[in-house]
């Protein structure tokens, strides 16, 4: 990095908001997923207008910007790839309105998800967007990737919470798009800024929906004998015309896994566990619980057990939640996977994972948001070898082709990132990638938000769609 650079970034931010020594950048050259790229300097910054003065200076200069939350991502989203610019906003933290009239949060991007929640608790209210990683992302960082989590079945993803945005573009130019109403007139630049992973503009201030509480909540466990019996559950329980807030899935091996961590009360023996959360009016999910535990037992589960206190739901909900932490005690390192299948493929699917499991000769665990489809294999391998690191990325790659070839997408809530942009060109044709990146240009016409991320590059897209003369390029080139 330019020391000219780094010490304009000081003068802005502050001496002790700038990160600019080897041994301070390593912390920031990862996230939560597998690749590593070293950015030139970190910034703090704790206000809109310091994120400003550091865009105009990063586009004067021609250097590269990503912006960065918590860390937790898994596409690779928030590291710096050219050297560049880290915007970090662990000091942009505070929750700037809470406006209960109208069931609105204003908040920075530096929130930790769950910490608006518990903010609002006593007020009846909450923020529905919950990832698995909401103890420590940040609603920043939820925003880029229109992030998920296991209610997204009744609740939707983040974009669906997300009713204003402050931004500052390249040029340093702070706009506002949408505000606190329901409803927006004209193009919805809300909406198509919540998932841009960082290549439209960097979000200062976040308007969000808070909604209450629900009168009574019901969690059951499911267990099943069977990885298919609990698959083809899951399409029953939506054929019978519920819908859960939460319907989880977990296999034999991944919830052993669990169970020796968190002691979650998960049975040992079980070839997969559905966990099933209702909420709403208290008549309509006791009706509900009854319906969808007569679902189960009639689709083979051996069991239906049912929360019956505060605490064993929270526990159950623990083991759900820490699963990834988990599987730290059984590998040094694994890969988390992010596709999406129509429900009714979930099956076929996980049968797939099995046989890519064998075929790589890795273990493949699977934990997932089976209510969408929206599925999580889990390969673990050991880094300090490479060709087990080469294989894990072959059975990834077989696995979402797999998912792209059922009808499913290559991402329902960890984003495209670094790690999957170049099967972009597998799940959308061309001509849409080029409209992608026209919209990405208008905005960013100098492409210096988070460079070579999200869309794949020219040359990518050639050997892609060459394919169909040359087929070993695609092989070359993912």
């Amino acid at each position: 990095m330019n020391p000219a650079v780094v010490e304009q970034l000081r003068k802005i931010a502050g001496r002790d908001a700038v990160l600019d020594r080897p041994e301070d950048l390593m912390l920031y050259e990862y996230d939560a997923g597998i690749r590593k790229s070293t950015p030139g300097a970190v910034v703090f910054p704790q206000t809109t207008n310091q994120v400003s003065q550091i865009m105009r200076l990063a586009s004067s200069a021609q250097v590269p910007v990503v912006a960065r939350g918590a860390g937790t991502g898994l596409s690779g989203g928030a590291i710096s790839r050219e050297g560049g610019i880290v915007v970090a906003f662990s000091r942009m933290n505070r929750i700037l309105e809470i406006d209960v009239e109208n069931q609105r949060a204003v908040v920075q991007p530096g929130v930790v998800n769950l910490q608006l929640s518990e903010h609002v608790s006593h007020l009846g209210l909450y923020f529905a967007p919950d990832p698995s990683s909401q103890k420590a992302c940040t609603i920043g960082g939820n925003v880029a990737e229109n992030s998920g989590g296991p209610h997204t079945l009744m609740y939707g993803v983040t974009v669906n919470h997300v009713t204003g945005v402050e931004v500052v573009m390249p040029s340093g130019e702070v706009v506002h798009f949408g505000g606190k109403a329901a409803e927006s007139y004209g193009y919805d630049m809300t909406g198509f800024f919540v998932g841009s992973e960082g290549t439209i503009g960097i979000t200062t201030a976040i308007t969000v929906k808070l909604l209450r509480k629900p009168e009574k909540v019901a969690t059951l466990l499911a267990i099943f004998e069977t990885v298919d019996d609990a698959g083809q559950t899951v399409s029953a329980i939506t054929a019978a015309g519920i819908t859960p807030a939460a319907l989880e899935m977990l296999d034999g091996w991944t919830l052993r896994t669990i169970e020796a961590y968190c002691h979650a009360g998960y049975p040992l023996d079980a070839g997969a566990v559905l966990l099933i959360e209702l909420d709403g009016l208290r008549e309509s999910v006791e009706e509900h619980a009854e319906a969808v535990q007569a679902v189960c037992l009639q689709q083979k589960a051996r069991e239906v057990r049912r929360a019956k206190t505060e605490e064993e739901r929270a526990l159950l909900w623990k083991g759900r939640k820490t699963a990834f932490g988990a599987l730290g005690r059984v590998s040094p390192s694994y890969y988390t996977q992010d596709g999406v299948v129509p429900r009714s493929k979930i099956p076929a699917t996980l049968a797939h994972i099995g046989e890519v499991s064998k075929k790589y000769d890795l273990i493949i665990g699977n934990i997932f948001h089976a209510g969408d489809g929206n599925l999580h294999p889990l390969i673990l391998f050991d880094i300090r070898f490479p060709d087990q690191l080469e294989r894990a990325l072959a059975a990834s790659k077989d696995i979402l082709e797999y998912c792209i070839a059922v009808g499913g997408s290559i991402t329902g809530e960890h984003g495209v990132g670094m790690e999957k942009r170049d099967l972009m060109p597998v799940l959308f044709t061309q001509e849409d990638l080029d409209v992608m990146a026209g919209l990405r240009n208008a905005f960013n016409s100098e492409n210096l938000l988070n460079p070579d991320k999200l869309l794949p590059t020219p040359r990518m897209c050639r050997e892609i769609f060459g394919a169909a003369r040359n087929p070993v390029l695609v092989q070359e080139g993912m």
